[in-house]
């Protein structure tokens, strides 16, 4: 598996398993099986409500806990230094793990200086080995960038090929930060199975649609996390390691880039509303 250094030195996966939307029924089984295809970083969270079945499948594997990078993100429920804290130590229990490869706040709203302070601690604790952000937008990246002692390995954003995350890359850069793609299969629209630029490279290649998306963003160095709950498909996704998008193809793919819709911005105070009231809504305790 190719990886990415951190900006602590740590090696990450550049290809790594999704489980959002994943039910927790689902989950214990869809990750052991992309262990099982060579599949090594999974990514879940604590609003995806299916870290213990996360937990269980890597307990239950034959792979070495230390061959696996193990992503999580803190709510905005558990924002805050106290409440972050304890959701970590939840987390880590849930997970069945020792430590967190990756941990980053989920959203950035809600007091999530507090919680990266308490993220900072469970670095320096050995809770977790590198931390991080998601969904933070260029402006307030740099404003949390610049006002903490550890800066931001990762920012996970909506990246593909219809949203390329250019200017963030920019700003993240300055910071030794990498993306790290959520949706980088943009959530099956088939606008990208059907888009002319990516079927001719694909039939070039011998390739999917899909493999040569997430090939363009592997050789930007940002990591992707694709998702499905099929085995076929996941092994699929996988393998994109034995093909190299030539300079005019990457350069022809990136035109392909879109202004993004306000209605999914978290600039949107609709959006905001939704996301701080989630957990009412979408927590299976809750209902």
């Amino acid at each position: 598996m190719n990886t990415v250094k951190l900006n602590n030195g740590i090696e990450m996966p550049v290809l790594g398993y999704g489980v959002y939307q994943v039910s927790p029924e689902e989950c214990e089984r869809c990750v052991s099986e992309a262990i099982s295809v060579g599949y090594r970083l999974i990514d879940t969270a604590q609003a995806y409500y299916n870290e213990e079945g996360v937990g269980a499948a890597i307990s239950k594997s034959n792979v070495p806990r230390s061959e696996l990078f193990l992503t999580t993100k803190v709510w905005i429920t558990n924002a805050g230094e106290e409440k972050a804290a304890a959701s970590i130590d939840e987390s880590l229990r849930k997970l069945r793990t020792d430590y967190i490869d990756l941990l980053l706040i989920h959203q950035p709203f809600g007091d999530y200086y507090g919680t990266y302070r308490a993220m900072e601690k469970a670095l320096q604790d050995g809770k977790v080995r590198a931390i991080g952000l998601s969904n933070f937008y260029p402006d307030r990246f740099v404003d949390l960038a610049e006002n903490v002692n550890i800066k931001p390995a990762v920012n996970q954003l909506k990246t593909n090929v219809f949203s390329q995350q250019w200017d963030a890359e920019v700003e993240m850069k300055k910071y030794d930060t990498h993306i790290m793609a959520w949706a980088p299969l943009t959530q099956a629209n088939e606008a990208l199975f059907n888009n002319p630029v990516i079927m001719n490279i694909a039939e070039h290649h011998g390739k999917t649609a899909a493999q040569v998306a997430l090939r363009y963003l592997t050789q930007r160095d940002i990591i992707a996390i694709p998702k499905s709950s099929h085995k076929e498909r996941m092994e699929q996704n996988l393998d994109i390691f034995n093909f190299t998008l030539s300079d005019t193809e990457m350069e022809a793919i990136r035109p392909l880039d879109e202004q993004p819709d306000f209605r999914w911005s978290h600039r949107n105070p609709e959006l905001v509303r939704f996301l701080l009231n989630y957990d009412n809504q979408f927590n299976p305790k809750n209902k």
